[in-house]
């Protein structure tokens, strides 16, 4: 059984590698034997360094994923330096807060760039590959608020919405060739994004007590289900959002 989630001799792109939900994730796939990737505006290099000491082959690619512009390189990179592509995380992702009736296009436009676009047109770049060798496992980060409205994050709502809808399409379209999208929706992680709500006492213990596991979760939560979703162990599982909240959903 534990040959299922090996992912020994596989290489992986993952977005946002430096900290938080894009660490963790890269830093699971390395330890099941996958070499890495690690794409972001800023270099990844605690990440890379982890990974190699788990023994596995990781390169830095910069790019900013704010347009699509580096889409192309990245894969190409990844291919050249790491000899291969088969797995896909796309994590990288903004989000801005504000009133809806005061929110602005700017804000707007930066949060669905490169939450929503970047993340299909990188999904396109890798896809190609992918089905050119038959084989490929895709995984989007959405959100809680694939599920649900929230409140003053209107352009955020609506990329995580899409990202749910996106990786239902691709689904559709290629799990014929062999290739496997799907999704992870965390649940309130304790990252440096969500420093201000961790900070804030009565919002810190709104979200506690509304979570039925009692506590925040920690990057290292998402591992599990990201090397499942990566591995052979789930090559009958297409198009599903699975939700890694500690329950936020169930309640």
């Amino acid at each position: 059984m534990t040959n299922l989630f090996d992912l020994t001799g596989k290489v992986a792109i993952v977005t946002g590698a430096n900290t938080g939900i894009g660490q963790g994730i890269a830093l699971a796939l390395a330890q099941a034997g996958a070499s890495i990737a690690a794409v972001g505006r800023s270099a990844a290099t605690e990440t890379v360094e982890k990974a190699r000491v788990l023994g596995v082959k990781a390169e830095i690619i910069s790019a900013d994923l704010s347009t699509i512009e580096p889409v192309g390189r990245i894969v190409d990179e990844t291919v050249e330096k790491l000899g291969g592509l088969d797995i896909l995380v796309n994590n990288a992702g903004i989000i801005r807060r504000n009133d809806s009736v005061d929110f602005s296009e700017e804000d707007w436009d930066a949060v669905i760039d490169t939450n929503l676009k970047s993340t299909f047109f990188l999904c396109q770049a890798a896809g190609r590959h992918m089905i050119a060798q038959g084989y490929g496992k895709i995984i989007n980060i959405a959100s809680m608020l694939s599920f649900q409205g929230g409140i003053r994050v209107p352009s955020y709502t609506a990329s995580k919405s899409g990202v749910a809808g996106l990786t239902k399409l691709l689904a559709c379209e290629w799990a014929a060739k062999g290739i496997n999208v799907n999704a992870i929706a965390p649940g309130y992680i304790a990252t440096n994004n969500t420093t201000a709500l961790q900070a804030d006492e009565t919002r810190n213990r709104q979200i506690v007590e509304r979570i039925p596991a009692g506590r925040w979760g920690e990057p290292g939560d998402l591992g599990g289900a990201a090397v499942f979703l990566a591995s052979s162990a789930s090559d009958y599982v297409q198009g599903h959002v699975l939700a890694v909240d500690g329950g936020w959903l169930a309640r």
